[in-house]
């Protein structure tokens, strides 16, 4: 559908060396954009590039720390010098600390705000001017359920998540006359890398599959539809807001026979069991990270903004 080709479009992706902000990555290039992968890690994201660039995509790379204001300027304007314009945002890159509240400092609090929060405040202050002349822009935030509810031992994470709907709907109402619109993506639980410390406590996984509607975690690649939606002209007027990507798991309550399957913790039936194709821990006990097949056959990417 022309709603969703978006061939002639640049689009720059933050955090873009693996999982979510990868997933990102391909949606976009296979819509037709030509998309900018940036991230702090040099060597991860020109490997991710090279496999951009062998599948046949428009991409380039860039080291880019979006906790560094100056640096987030200049590396901007080295990418607008080079592609004359950026059509596409997604403010993707971001930490997570799981550390009791009473155990964490006031300077890793900052550290988390900065990276999570003050980045997307900059990387859109950054590239608003080149969308305001060109009167066309599409800022994707990519914040978590946790902007929404909260969990214990995250409290540093769940602040800043909640920031980014806040800051969402900040931009979309300062550059939304200039054709500019701000739109969040709130995904739940995907099989990724930076979920892996909580995949590898069966008990947690398996009370996570059982708390959502459609029983299981996401792959990464599922984020990608929702990227190009709001990326493309089948959004346009869709701003200031938080699209929720976690099978129902916020919007429902557990039923009696859920809680009694989740207080229980052994017994479940086959629905609730954890995916085979990403195992909580190998043959001999340790963490096992294995890539997995998305429904549509392709390979997942491994780092969740969750």
């Amino acid at each position: 559908m022309k709603e969703f080709d978006l061939t002639g479009k640049v689009a720059l992706v933050t955090g873009a060396a693996r999982g979510l902000g990868t997933a990102a990555s391909w949606a976009l290039a296979r819509a037709g954009a030509t998309v900018v992968l940036t991230d702090i890690h040099e060597d991860a994201v020109r490997e991710r590039n090279a496999e951009f660039i062998a599948a046949g995509m428009d991409t380039s790379c860039a080291q880019l720390d979006v906790s560094n204001e100056t640096l987030v300027a200049q590396g901007v304007d080295e990418i607008l010098q080079r592609h004359g314009r950026i059509d596409i945002l997604v403010n993707n890159a971001g930490i997570i600390l799981r550390k009791p509240m009473v155990e964490t400092s006031a300077t890793e609090f900052r550290n988390v705000l900065n990276v999570n929060l003050v980045s997307m405040f900059s990387m859109s202050a950054a590239v608003a001017p080149s969308m305001i002349r060109h009167r066309h822009g599409r800022i994707i935030n990519l914040t978590s359920i946790m902007g929404h509810i909260a969990r214990a031992g995250q409290s540093t994470y769940v602040a800043s998540k909640h920031g980014v709907v806040g800051l969402t709907k900040a931009i979309a109402a300062e550059f939304g006359p200039h054709g500019i619109t701000c739109n969040a993506i709130a995904p739940g639980y995907f099989y990724t890398e930076m979920n892996q410390q909580v995949l590898n406590e069966s008990a947690f996984h398996d009370s996570v599959v059982i708390r959502t509607p459609l029983r299981r975690w996401a792959d990464a690649d599922e984020l990608g539809g929702t990227v190009v939606f709001l990326a493309s002209s089948a959004s346009a007027y869709m701003t200031a807001q938080t699209l929720v990507l976690d099978a129902g798991m916020t919007a429902t309550v557990l039923d009696p026979g859920q809680a009694a399957a989740m207080q229980g913790g052994s017994g479940l039936d086959s629905r609730f069991q954890a995916n085979p194709a990403f195992p909580v821990a190998g043959p001999d006990g340790t963490a096992a990270f294995e890539p997995i097949k998305s429904p549509h056959g392709e390979l997942a990417s491994q780092v969740s903004a969750v």
